[in-house]
Formats: C-alpha cells, structure tokens, sequence
C-alpha cells in the first residue's frame, strides 16, 4: 500500500525526468532568493527605484555592508538593476528588474 507522500508524488511528477522538470526551477528560485534580507530589499524596491540610503532606511536592523553585499548578488542575479547616474557626488539607484516580478 503507497503512501500519501508516493501518491501525491506520482500525481506531481510520474517520471523522474518530469520530477526535475518541477523542481530545478524551484530550487534556482529558492537558492535566488535565500538568506535574511532578499526578500525585504525586493519589497523595499516595490514601489519606486530606490537609493542607498532610503533602502537601508526601509529595512530595519541591516548593515551598510550587508546591503551591498546582497544588493551585488541581487544585481548578478538580475532581479535588481543599478544605475549610475552622471552627477556629483554620483547618484546611484536600484530598481527592481521584470524578472523579479515573477518571484514574488
């Protein structure tokens, strides 16, 4: 007799083939989108694109140095787009890409 797990499984994916198919693109997402402050830098850039400064103002409790870091990974994974614009002292602003629209 098969487990509610082995048949909720089989309905989901039959073939081993059709279970990767399902579940790659949500590990790449998971993996993407892990650690503490990801999600709340997204959805402080929901709004409207976003400096420095009014990003880490927005996210209670995260370092300078934090927020860069996960802002670099951010932007490597294409869900947020920086700009730098030509002024002094130079302005830099984050937005969110359309990908990261998908996400969450």
């Amino acid at each position: 007799m098969k487990t509610k797990n082995e048949i909720a499984k089989e309905k989901i994916c039959g073939e081993p083939e059709e279970c990767l198919a399902v579940v790659l693109p949500v590990r790449d997402a998971l993996e993407v989108l892990s650690g503490r402050w990801k999600l709340p830098i997204l959805i402080a850039l929901s709004s409207r694109p976003k400096r420095f400064k009014e990003i880490s103002k927005d996210i209670n409790g995260i370092t300078d140095k934090m927020l860069s870091k996960e802002l670099k990974d951010l932007e490597i994974n294409k869900l947020v787009t920086r700009t730098v614009y030509d002024t002094f002292p130079p302005t830099v602003e984050y937005t969110r890409t359309e990908h990261s629209h998908t996400l969450i």
